[in-house]
């Protein structure tokens, strides 16, 4: 039992280490972009490019916000929070998923805004290789955090790093509004702009909504219940598996179990199958805790009287 929970806790702070890092990357990074792109897009006269940086903003506010959540998730459990912390970082994805959803509106307004002038300003040519700059720079750190992020299995880094991955593909958006702004077609940028904002408002209402269910009790996936089973049932004494429940904790999946054990054994023996089965999904699979129920049953299926 203490081996498990020392591995559990060591998990826990390498996932945090692993988070920190990328984290602290990517602030760095979006400072950089942020400034440089709205600067550049004011003298430059790219409404896209501004919207670009807006759209950096938030990201560098959802790396601290991805900073806080893991910091807290990392705490024990307590009085008042019994099951641990990890829901901090569902919570976390949950605002996340708000704050594009409310950054994407306001570009969607402003692009339709700039859309009523018939014509409007040449972008500068300096615009052109600020977004082509911050294509590949937001590309190479997504595929930097989403290693990061499937290596130490956190749906909330996962979720910051497809954050930087909306913000490559909307940078390539900016690109063309701007090459065609400069080739003569100057509502191309703007129009450049109001893509980069439906993007943003779909990659927001993904997360919102994946995570507001994790905060429901939603249940893992058909595959990971079946996987979950078959580690059960492949233990040593258990004849049968019922009433399978799972939810989300944060990243981690809590589980309760009906197991039917021969009912003819000492109360002892029970407890050690029940303990054994338990043991080998939380080291098996990504599970923070199993309740399990003994349910007492005759070698040939059939359930004893309960006394």
């Amino acid at each position: 039992m203490i081996s498990l929970e020392k591995s559990a806790e060591d998990a826990v702070n390498g996932r945090y280490v692993a988070g920190r890092r990328s984290t602290l990357v990517s602030i760095v990074v979006n400072v950089v972009l942020t400034v440089l792109q709205v600067v550049t897009g004011f003298l430059a006269g790219s409404q896209a490019l501004i919207a670009d940086g807006v759209h950096s903003l938030s990201d560098l506010v959802a790396d601290f916000v991805v900073l806080f959540a893991a910091q807290q998730s990392r705490n024990p459990a307590d009085a008042d929070h019994q099951y641990g912390h990890q829901r901090f970082e569902t919570a976390a994805s949950l605002a996340l998923g708000a704050t594009l959803l409310v950054v994407g509106v306001g570009m969607l307004v402003t692009a339709l805004l700039k859309l009523q002038t018939p014509s409007g300003p040449q972008v500068h040519l300096a615009a052109l290789w600020v977004a082509l700059a911050t294509l590949v720079s937001k590309e190479l750190l997504f595929r930097y955090m989403l290693g990061v992020a499937e290596r130490v299995r956190s749906s909330m880094l996962v979720a910051n790093a497809w954050h930087a991955r909306s913000d490559a593909v909307s940078s390539l958006v900016v690109a063309f509004g701007i090459v065609g702004n400069l080739l003569g077609f100057h509502l191309l940028d703007p129009i450049a702009a109001l893509f980069v904002g439906l993007m943003i408002v779909r990659t927001g209402w993904v997360f919102f909504w994946r995570a507001l269910n994790d905060l429901m009790d939603k249940a893992v996936s058909v595959e990971e219940s079946q996987a979950i089973r078959s580690t059960l049932l492949g233990t040593p004494g258990v004849f049968g598996v019922h009433d399978l429940r799972t939810r989300k904790m944060g990243d981690m999946i809590l589980v309760d179990v009906h197991l039917e054990l021969d009912g003819n054994q000492t109360v002892i023996a029970g407890h050690a199958i029940a303990l054994l089965a338990r043991q080998r999904v939380m080291q098996g699979h990504h599970v923070l805790d199993v309740m399990t129920h003994v349910d007492p049953v005759q070698q040939d299926g059939a359930e004893t009287a309960a006394r």
